[in-house]
């Protein structure tokens, strides 16, 4: 038999898919579909973080039913989701990929029998399973899983669980494989990494020990809380060149009235203090971020103290959502009081100040040449148009007469553009 996995939301959705991928392949004994259409087994690795999200894994399972389906990922804490959805042939709580190969020891057998719920009793070492690499250049490695936080929005702490880091040794052994492997981008993922600790190993030690691996390779990692961040992760990215110069730190409002309703235990004047001393120590790091629009009671004020706040940061990039409601969460409990037109009309204001101040960074590479590892290949007559990220995770377009994908490339900027940049192979 063969399957197909198809995978919402984050990076960290997206490394658990590796690991089901490495299980149906080494254990169960299927094989990879080269599409959803010839595959006999579709696998969802859903995602419940905003509703339209859920929406479109729950319409995906409507379309598979001709498909043996597995159904994974966060919809899969809801117990009683496979009964609104017969189609579902099995329920699988990700913690307890292990138990797959049982449940599908006689695949076909199992398949057929209807629904069977792989969800009886949650383990925790799933992570220690080696996964099957989608790339083979650019790699996520969990350092934990769950979160402890409960901002007011988020159903991560109800899907995923409590916050557990991944034994520190586990961890190393799984970067110097990748190493060996001439892997040239490691990724280190968690929903929250500042708070990463397993013994004596905080999250700083974690980064120094990668970083001083030998090796043609670069570290991104995402994401930093900002009531964990503090002037040591600074100062480690500063002095280690492997590490990236880029920063994912979530504000999603600048209002301190909202911040508190959200329960993010920190206020304006402390992210932006962050931002100060990320920009006076890494002059040339780039940061992203996470906003909320349309919180539960976000006047037209408190609204323009986020808007304030983008101007005044200048994001290299933001990630901007209209809120969605999430049942089991504190803020499920009050109105959702803000139109969904003004939703949309704040969510379009923001995303053109960030057009505006990404716009203006660009163009500051201008003329400068930069590393990039190309990511992305697209033939064209008698050339190739690539596309990669820069060590500080900028967006760069070049064309070559080379395959050079998994390749570091210098790169002259050209040209600029609010989502990146422009440029040519430096000889």
């Amino acid at each position: 038999m063969k399957y197909y996995i198809k995978t919402y939301g984050c990076q960290m959705n997206k490394s658990d898919s590796e690991r089901v991928a490495q299980v149906l392949e080494n254990q169960c004994g299927f094989k990879p579909a080269g599409s959803e259409a010839e595959s006999d087994l579709v696998v969802l690795n859903t995602c419940t973080v905003r509703q339209s999200a859920e929406n479109r894994a729950v319409g995906k399972v409507k379309s598979l039913s001709n498909k043996k389906i597995i159904l994974t990922g966060c919809l899969a804490r809801q117990k009683d989701f496979y009964k609104k959805f017969p189609e579902i042939d099995l329920l699988l709580d990700i913690k307890d990929l292990s138990k797959l190969p049982k449940k599908l020891k006689s695949s076909k057998q199992e398949l057929n029998d209807g629904i069977s719920l792989c969800h009886e009793k949650r383990q925790k070492n799933y992570l220690s399973i080696t996964p099957k690499y989608e790339s083979s250049f650019s790699a996520y490695i969990p350092i934990s899983t769950g979160c402890d936080n409960y901002c007011a929005y988020c159903v991560v702490p109800y899907v995923r669980g409590p916050e557990t880091s991944r034994k520190a040794e586990e961890i190393l052994a799984e970067a110097k494989d990748l190493i060996k492997k001439d892997y040239k981008e490691i990724t280190l993922v968690g929903q929250n990494v500042n708070s990463y600790k397993d013994g004596k190993t905080d999250f700083t030690k974690l980064l120094k020990k990668i970083a001083r691996y030998e090796g043609n390779f670069r570290i991104f990692f995402i994401t930093s809380h900002p009531k964990d961040f503090d002037e040591k992760l600074i100062d480690v990215v500063k002095k280690h060149p492997k590490l990236c110069r880029y920063f994912h730190i979530p504000f999603q409002s600048g209002s301190n009235k909202i911040l508190e309703k959200m329960n993010r235990k920190y206020s304006r004047e402390d992210y932006l203090q962050i931002i100060s001393q990320i920009r006076k120590e890494i002059p040339d790091a780039a940061i992203s971020t996470d906003v909320i629009v349309g919180f539960p009671e976000e006047t037209n004020k408190e609204f323009g103290e986020t808007a304030n706040l983008m101007r005044e940061v200048k994001f290299d990039m933001a990630y901007i959502a209209q809120y969605s409601p999430r049942p089991q969460t504190e803020a499920f409990k009050l109105k959702d009081s803000v139109p969904k037109t003004e939703k949309k009309r704040r969510e379009a204001f923001l995303t053109n100040i960030l057009k505006k101040t990404s716009l203006k960074k660009n163009k500051k590479l201008i003329g400068k040449t930069v590393r990039v590892l190309v990511n992305n290949i697209k033939p064209e007559k008698n050339k190739f148009k690539l596309s990669g990220k820069t060590d500080n995770y900028k967006t760069v377009v070049f064309g070559s007469d080379k395959n050079l994908i998994g390749e570091f490339v210098n790169v002259k900027i050209i040209d600029a553009m609010a989502w990146g940049v422009r440029g040519i192979k430096s000889t």
